[in-house]
């Protein structure tokens, strides 16, 4: 009932961000590299006349890279996008947007003048219907085309630099897949070669703020799906975990009795089939992935490859992880030592910071022991776990920003391997985002998750309290002490006054003094008690 209503909601809500818009794979577009849709508020190119944007240049980076990539002009990835389009939307204020129909994260509102913050939430806090619905969207998404969103089956050589567009129909759910495929593909180089030491949201600096960014959009895509503008992408709290306690048919899927390596057909995910899986046969096609299905989504967790990945994180890693002050290292890549990125994402060890090609773990660890479909960096999307999983690393990063609050400048500016540049705009995304503009607090982009609320610093509990406890555990020595020192200042006090007396009376008549000042007495009295 809830899918079929839900479905009836669909047409009433428009998506905002993906990867190419529909509005911009025609031929004219491709070939006067123009990206510049009308917004349907007032007609205009990027709502010009409403002053939401304009169509601009696309400036891009010049800062050096690294030497991880040692070809130029064989990507289409490379300086993105201006292999398709040099000009696109540039949205003013706080509007954002393909043609700067949308709200940027954390507004909303007609104007985009109304701030929100949003909370994600463990998946076993949800309740039972709360639960339903996220896997509902999950499945409306997985069964509804995109609207606004096409993907290229070929490169821009194979479409004659735009003359004859390739362009496929996907649907909400492969969109995401596809783009996750697309950023970590390998590089085409022709006659069945190709270039695998390549990736544009992994292994470098970019990769926490490249999936807070596709976890956002993901999320808004759901949002305006559904009408839902409070849903929010739970997350799996994977520390210390002993085996995958959310792969049950009552939440992400439990195994299949006959086949292990299956879905049990209880689940919502059993029919699933899965795309852009098959990554050596696009290679050796000199192909990209077009979208069709490749068969069903597969997972067997536990059953992996122990000798890389030993077990699960623990939550003592990830205090090591937080531990370390440097977000990025030396070649900033999967061998940076001391680099809180690359011990997150699981090239580096949790206990040491050193970088070690033998081991998966962190990040790396839970794609690897689901031993399937996820295992797979390009197809791990397909499973809707992934999700799950990438929300909590989310979390993670966000502990860290919130521990260190580090400047915009400590992201890498240059010499980070392609793709990863603090201005180095995020593939494949259109409307363009800089790696920079998410290396900012969640807050900052409007949502926040339910165990960093309950963890805010308290200043009474924190601070106050501990004085309190220390005071209540030695308050009879306190007692003590004040009666003690009472009996001493009462007993010193009269052998003042008693000598006082005796002295003044004593002096000759002509040195006394007329009259002694109480205030003098009482400074006598207290210099006596010092």
């Amino acid at each position: 009932m809830l899918l079929a209503a839900l479905s009836c909601l669909l047409w009433s809500f428009r998506s905002s961000a993906g990867h190419f818009p529909r509005a911009c794979a025609s031929s004219k577009s491709l070939m006067e590299k123009e990206c510049c849709p009308p917004w349907a508020g007032d007609g205009s190119p990027c709502g010009r006349l409403s002053g939401r944007g304009s169509c601009q240049d696309v400036v891009l980076s010049t800062a050096p890279l690294g030497p991880q990539f040692p070809f130029t002009g064989v990507d289409d990835r490379e300086s993105w996008p201006s292999i398709f389009y040099n000009r696109t939307c540039q949205c003013f204020g706080n509007f954002m947007g393909f043609n700067c129909g949308s709200c940027k994260f954390g507004f909303r509102g007609p104007d985009c003048t109304e701030r929100r913050l949003l909370v994600r939430r463990n998946i076993f806090d949800l309740s039972v219907p709360e639960k339903n619905k996220f896997l509902a969207y999950l499945t409306l998404a997985k069964h509804t085309t995109s609207p606004d969103y096409v993907i290229p089956t070929g490169t821009s050589a194979q479409m004659n630099h735009g003359a004859t567009p390739l362009f496929n129909d996907v649907s909400v759910y492969d969109l995401f897949v596809w783009m996750h495929y697309y950023v970590s593909r390998d590089t085409l180089l022709g006659d069945s070669e190709v270039w695998r030491d390549i990736d544009f949201a992994h292994e470098a600096p970019g990769f926490l703020p490249w999936h807070r960014l596709f976890l956002l959009l993901w999320e808004q895509e759901i949002q305006k799906l559904t009408g839902d503008e409070n849903f929010t992408i739970p997350y799996w709290d994977w520390r210390d975990a002993e085996n995958c306690d959310v792969c049950t048919d009552e939440y992400m899927g439990g195994r299949n009795p006959a086949n292990p390596n299956l879905l049990s057909p209880a689940s919502f995910f059993s029919s699933w089939q899965i795309v852009c899986s098959r990554l050596e046969e696009y290679n050796s096609r000199q192909a990209l992935c077009n979208g069709t299905s490749e068969g069903p989504l597969l997972r067997n967790p536990g059953n992996h490859d122990k000798a890389r990945t030993p077990r699960l994180p623990s939550s003592a890693d990830v205090e090591f992880c937080l531990s370390l002050t440097q977000y990025e290292s030396g070649s900033m890549d999967k061998a940076a030592n001391f680099s809180f990125r690359n011990t997150l994402e699981g090239f580096a060890n949790p206990l040491t910071g050193i970088a070690d090609a033998s081991q998966s773990s962190m990040h790396n660890a839970l794609h690897i022991y689901m031993n399937g479909t996820m295992s797979q960096v390009p197809g791990s999307a397909n499973d809707p776990i992934f999700l799950l999983h990438h929300a909590f690393v989310d979390s993670i990063f966000e502990q860290w920003l919130r521990k260190y609050r580090p400047l915009q400048d400590v992201y890498p500016e240059a010499n980070a391997p392609i793709g990863h540049n603090r201005e180095s705009y995020m593939v494949p995304f259109i409307p363009l985002y800089r790696n920079g503009d998410f290396f900012i607090s969640s807050k900052d982009l409007g949502y926040d998750y339910s165990y960093l609320q309950e963890s805010e610093p308290d200043i009474f509990q924190d601070y106050i309290k501990p004085y309190l406890e220390q005071a209540r555990r030695i308050w009879p020595w306190l007692i003590g002490a004040a009666v003690v020192g009472s009996v001493l200042t009462a007993v010193l006090g009269g052998l003042t006054s008693l000598l006082c007396r005796r002295k003044r009376n004593q002096l000759p008549e002509e040195k006394q003094p007329l009259l002694m000042e109480k205030e003098d007495y009482h400074n006598l009295l207290y210099q006596s008690h010092l």
